[in-house]
């Protein structure tokens, strides 16, 4: 038995926007920038050729007025390293991407076949602007808007003289001037934008808020560690959002009322075999384990959604007036009053499967036995589907799944040793960014201001705000009562985190009491005062 083209399509708008690929930050966010820029669209770049390191070096010599006094060497191994997203560095095979994200207009010299976004760039922008409070979405786009195309005027897109901006955002504004009758840039056409709502909504929410945080500081951090960090907490949203979902749809297909949030434990001594390591393996074996049931999930909505549009089509259901139907919408075609629509759509389905042979005797036999279990029509049919496909989604939800926990790289929530398993971790980078958020408090006028935090404080923080737990176990999601051995771990895990905040640079020793352990802000800001405060937005 095999399975026809139309049997195996997976991804749904509703559920997520990504293609499970693995995914480089880099190239998400220079996705990201032309949807900010068409207003949810991706764009359409126009040139003669794709872009090598020559390229630039030549467009920087070609334009003294614009670049003067740069030497040509030295400009090659500054794009090269600074300003350029390399695929296959220092391989025979490197090639140019583009240029990195520190400015709005870079998107436009990406070679688009090596800087592609699988997505991910969409579901980032859907997640925004489908916020609960609308205003306050279109708010966030206009902010990240603003800081991104920061120099430039946003009606005639030419620079904006006086503004004070860094040397590598002038030499990319310039860049983009010198070539801009050579580029053309228009919003894809095609149809209309279908903006699915979140699967999950408080995701939207939370990104919002952090992100309207972190721009806070747009003034007091350098454009290029404010870019990286934006890439780490988008990356970080992106992978709490996916994996939640990944317990939250199942869920839904069974018409169960379950709380998607759930809890990660994470090691933060950082040496495998250690309790807090075994802790944190577990933890990650049980959000990955759960792959195979959205695998299931996920075909079951989609072909909830070719069952629809079959009803539409013989006129049995109505399109919703939004122009698609969401995961909600076709949730409800589970029910008694379409189980025969569904089986006969299904059972003609399940015909052309068993009238081929796939040339595999172990699934042909798998295959038999699901069909010989006594289940209806719909549901052999995605329990069919599932075991043909489960084992090729599984791999790549899981590279995508490493990708956007940053595996191994800085601002990682995952770490994977070349012969080991996965374990949930903190890296400084992503502690970074945290911290730089939850120091940050909002006064009675929606004003932030800084203020110091005490370490427990902080802990909850993590816990209750984005599931992160260093100092006790998550409630479910693999996990009973802690035990003696489990204790030692949360103090030696507690012990290691207090040294990670002194790493860098945002606690010291007051006293050797717990509850006077104090992290400090690294800026000193007053409700009003400095970064463009954009708390009331």
């Amino acid at each position: 038995m095999t399975l026809h083209r139309s049997d195996k399509e997976f991804r749904h708008p509703g559920v997520s926007y990504l293609d499970y690929k693995q995914l480089e930050m880099d190239r998400v966010l220079t996705g990201f920038l032309p949807r900010l820029w068409w207003d949810g669209r991706s764009s359409v770049v126009s040139r003669s050729a794709d872009l090598d390191v020559h390229d630039f070096v030549e467009t920087f010599r070609e334009h003294p007025d614009s670049f003067q006094d740069f030497d040509p060497d030295i400009t090659r191994r500054w794009l090269e390293t600074h300003l350029l997203d390399v695929v296959n560095r220092g391989k025979a095979t490197q090639a140019v991407a583009g240029l990195r994200p520190l400015h709005g207009f870079t998107y436009r010299f990406r070679n688009a076949r090596r800087s592609r976004a699988y997505g991910a760039d969409e579901q980032l922008y859907e997640m925004i602007s489908q916020v609960s409070d609308r205003r306050r979405g279109a708010a966030t786009l206009e902010h990240l808007k603003n800081f991104f195309f920061d120099g430039m005027d946003k009606h005639t897109e030419k620079p904006t003289p006086g503004v004070d901006i860094d040397v590598e955002t002038q030499a990319l504004i310039n860049l983009s001037e010198a070539v801009k009758r050579d580029i053309t840039d228009r919003p894809a056409s095609g149809r209309e934008r279908r903006s699915h709502p979140p699967l999950y909504p408080q995701a939207s929410d939370l990104l919002v808020d952090d992100v309207l945080r972190l721009l806070f500081h747009r003034d007091l951090i350098p454009r290029s560690v404010l870019v990286d960090y934006l890439k780490i907490l988008f990356a970080f949203h992106l992978a709490l959002y996916h994996l939640r979902i990944l317990k939250l749809l199942p869920a839904l297909t069974r018409n169960e009322q379950m709380r998607a949030n759930g809890g990660f434990f994470l090691d933060v001594v950082g040496i495998g075999g250690t309790p807090t390591a075994r802790l944190a393996e577990r933890s990650a074996e049980v959000w990955f384990g759960r792959i195979p049931d959205f695998v299931r999930a996920t075909f079951t909505v989609k072909r909830l959604d070719d069952l629809a549009r079959h009803l539409v089509r013989r006129g049995g259901l109505r399109t919703p007036g939004r122009g698609f139907f969401t995961v909600e919408d076709l949730l409800r075609l589970l029910g008694p009053a379409h189980k025969e629509e569904r089986d006969r759509f299904a059972g003609g389905r399940l015909a052309v499967i068993e009238s081929a042979r796939s040339g595999d005797a172990d699934m042909d036999t798998e295959i038999e036995q699901i069909l010989h279990l006594g289940l209806d029509d719909f549901t052999a049919y995605i329990e069919v589907i599932t075991a043909y496909r489960v084992a090729f989604h599984r791999k790549y939800l899981t590279g995508c799944l490493d990708s956007l926990l940053l595996k191994n790289r800085p601002g990682a929530m995952i770490a994977q040793p070349r012969r080991g398993v996965r374990r949930f971790v903190l890296d400084s980078r992503l502690l970074e960014v945290l911290l730089q958020l939850s120091l940050l408090r909002q006064d009675t006028g929606g004003e932030y201001y800084t203020a110091a935090l005490r370490v427990d404080e902080f802990l909850t923080v993590l816990r209750e705000r984005y599931g992160l737990y260093i100092d006790q176990l998550p409630a479910g999601d693999g996990f009973d009562r802690p035990t003696i051995e489990d204790q030692a771990a949360f103090r030696a895990n507690t012990g290691a985190f207090t040294a990670r905040l002194r790493e860098i640079g945002f606690y010291s020793d007051l006293s050797d009491a717990y509850l006077t352990q104090t992290i400090t802000p690294r800026y000193t800001i007053g409700a009003g005062k400095a970064g463009r405060a954009q708390g009331n937005a």
